[in-house]
């Protein structure tokens, strides 16, 4: 580990979104009114004080909700907790404390982490609300006052982290990354690839599409190097896009092709090519990215001896612009030839420069 991890929880609504955003500068979460937006984990690089850290911002945790998709979420900010080197725990003025951010607080204890509680949406300048002192009884010692919005306070917040972090301990590591970006419809199996690769439940995988919403960069090391792979919401096909939030997703999956040095355009074996699948393609064959085709769910594809041939005749067909580009038939869920996946990756990252 060269830097630091901290982690941002909390129940869904509070501003964890909000913070991450004006901490790293960038727009990398969804910010919207909508509880449950934020549903995996988003990693950055930031830099306070000239110390750098990674941030994580997690969905809501609702502790008490049956709901598949907030169980979900519980689940990846858990992981998240367990990852962190110190956790912030922001919760809102204007609520007051809750029964959920009584149990988040009883959760982090358990956890025996270093734990900064920070109250959000403190927006008015000079004396600080009444209301404020209240957080004192979550028993996680002195609230730090932030307005997420404004920025005020932040640095604050960091300062109160950054006291329970020994830098000294994270050596910066210089080792070469090939940052990769799997792209694709809703539901071909990006998430669950990203899981078996780094086998650790550590992407929300359901059967309901469209439900990784953001960009996720998780860093995994192995046999064939050191890699950033980002794990991107599915891009729809601009009719299907009516949800502002997904929106946003598709401008990330795009933004995510921008940054990546391997893109993997992953097709559903058992649908085969689709218009769609040419369309996202395209995109980053135009971006000059070394590219790779997964075509991924072949454990369950209808086949004979020439199911393979076939497929891939199909595919330089529709790809013509792009015919050089290697294929492989993999499945994320068994592990099937991801193996040569990883070497592809590396190869195509070699013979691009």
């Amino acid at each position: 580990m060269s830097k630091p991890i901290i982690a941002i929880v909390g129940r869904p609504n509070v501003g964890k979104s909000s913070l991450f955003n004006k901490i790293t500068g960038k727009r990398l979460s969804i910010v919207e009114d909508t509880p449950g937006v934020t549903r995996d984990r988003i990693y950055a690089d930031a830099e306070w004080t000239g110390k750098s850290f990674t941030l994580i911002d997690t969905g809501g945790i609702e502790p008490k909700d049956s709901d598949i998709l907030l169980t979900h979420m519980r689940q990846q900010a858990d992981i998240a907790i367990q990852t962190a080197d110190a956790i912030i725990f922001i919760t809102d003025v204007k609520t007051g404390i809750t029964s959920a951010d009584r149990e988040i607080a009883t959760i982090l204890r358990k956890a025996s982490k270093p734990v900064v509680l920070c109250v959000n949406k403190v927006d008015s300048v000079g004396k600080l609300p009444d209301d404020f002192y209240e957080f004192y009884n979550l028993g996680l010692g002195e609230p730090i006052a932030v307005s997420s919005i404004h920025g005020t306070g932040t640095g604050d917040l960091l300062d109160a982290v950054f006291e329970h972090i020994n830098f000294s301990d994270f050596e910066q590591q210089d080792e070469d990354m090939i940052k990769v970006s799997l792209i694709g419809k809703p539901n071909v199996g990006k998430s669950s690839l990203t899981n078996y690769i780094l086998g650790e439940n550590r992407m929300i995988v359901s059967d309901i599409p469209g439900t990784t919403r953001d960009a996720v960069d998780v860093t995994v090391e192995n046999q064939y190097g050191r890699f950033s792979f980002i794990d991107t919401a599915g891009i729809r096909k601009k009719k299907k896009v009516e949800e502002s939030i997904e929106r946003y997703s598709v401008i990330r999956s795009l933004a995510a092709v921008e940054r990546s040095d391997v893109c993997v355009i992953m097709i559903d074996a058992v649908e085969g090519i689709t218009a769609q699948d040419t369309k996202i393609a395209g995109f980053a064959n135009d971006k000059g990215k070394a590219l790779v085709i997964a075509v991924n769910k072949w454990d369950i594809a209808v086949k004979d001896t020439n199911t393979m041939d076939k497929m891939k005749a199909d595919i330089y067909r529709d790809l013509a612009f792009m015919d050089f580009t290697p294929v492989v038939f993999i499945s994320a869920k068994t592990g099937q030839r991801v193996d040569k996946l990883m070497s592809l990756i590396v190869e195509s990252k070699t013979n691009a420069g």
